[in-house]
């Protein structure tokens, strides 16, 4: 249990990790940030607002009440997770690999030796027995 523990360690993806979480939290704090300063107003210019200062379809119910569905956080929501992503894929995921590809191409894997198949595994068991008898 502790020696993979102490592979993963080893292997730096803690690091990794660790990087990842932190400037997504300050990226998100951005993203918010905009969105609430621009996303907001103009999702607000389709839909009014109502008392809580939630703007979405409103409908009038069954005894008058007038319910509003927020969509306008739904959006904002939908809007700073896209962004997040984004960043996140071509900042850091998108680096990476293209990092990680070459480091493959400057130090190519060694061609392991392909093994004989059962069949001619087989075959040489037969041919070594035929011998046997023969001799």
């Amino acid at each position: 249990m502790f020696k993979g523990f102490k592979e993963f360690i080893a292997q730096g993806n803690v690091i990794d990790l660790a990087v990842a979480v932190v400037i997504g939290g300050a990226f998100t704090a951005i993203v918010n940030a905009v969105v609430s300063s621009i996303i907001n107003p103009i999702v607000s210019l389709f839909f009014e607002a109502d008392k809580a200062g939630k703007f979405g379809p409103t409908i009038h119910g069954i005894y008058s009440q007038a319910v509003t569905f927020p969509l306008g956080d739904l959006i904002s929501a939908i809007i700073s997770f896209l962004a997040v992503a984004l960043v996140v894929y071509f900042v850091f995921v998108l680096p990476m690999n293209k990092w990680k590809e070459h480091q493959a191409a400057k130090n190519p894997a060694v061609e392991e030796e392909t093994l004989p198949s059962e069949q001619e595994l087989l075959i040489e068991i037969r041919d070594a027995l035929r011998k046997d008898a023969a001799s």
